[in-house]
């Protein structure tokens, strides 16, 4: 049995369409795999089922282990917690006062942590629309001071 190469094209299609449905960033590798397999097939008719499905493994997880280790390195660098010192010093507008024992809200101009808007906490009373420099990240908040 062989496979023709546009069944791998429509395969790849649609595991790269299901990846819409399932949002996990996961099946795309193995659609790209497909038609990857699909224009090598094309371009050599007589490969082998077998050769076609180890070519089609290989390179799906070739991509999956490339995206996880290369290309998506800074993944575990924005979790909010696991900051490792980037968010430090950085400057937002207080949205609503914050006190010691009290949260108040800080807006920056540009995503950190990948949202524009997040919880403080202060060790003094600080006035909302003051100017406020980023000092530590504690567990899910940010903790400020004045800039």
């Amino acid at each position: 049995m062989q496979l023709e190469w546009w069944v791998w094209i429509v395969g790849g299609i649609v595991l790269i369409l299901a990846e819409l449905a399932i949002p996990s960033f996961f099946t795309i590798w193995f659609g790209l795999g497909a038609l990857l397999v699909g224009l090598l097939v094309l371009s050599m008719p007589d490969l082998s089922l077998t050769a076609q499905l180890a070519t089609w493994t290989l390179a799906s997880l070739a991509m999956v282990v490339l995206w996880f280790r290369v290309f998506k390195q800074s993944f575990h660098k924005t979790r909010i917690g696991m900051a490792d010192g980037e968010v430090i010093g950085e400057i937002g507008l207080l949205v609503s006062a914050v006190a010691p024992f009290e949260r108040g809200k800080v807006r920056f101009q540009r995503p950190v942590l990948g949202s524009e808007e997040w919880v403080c906490l202060a060790d003094t009373a600080i006035a909302a629309g003051e100017r406020v420099k980023v000092v530590a990240v504690e567990g899910s908040f940010l903790k400020v001071s004045k800039a």
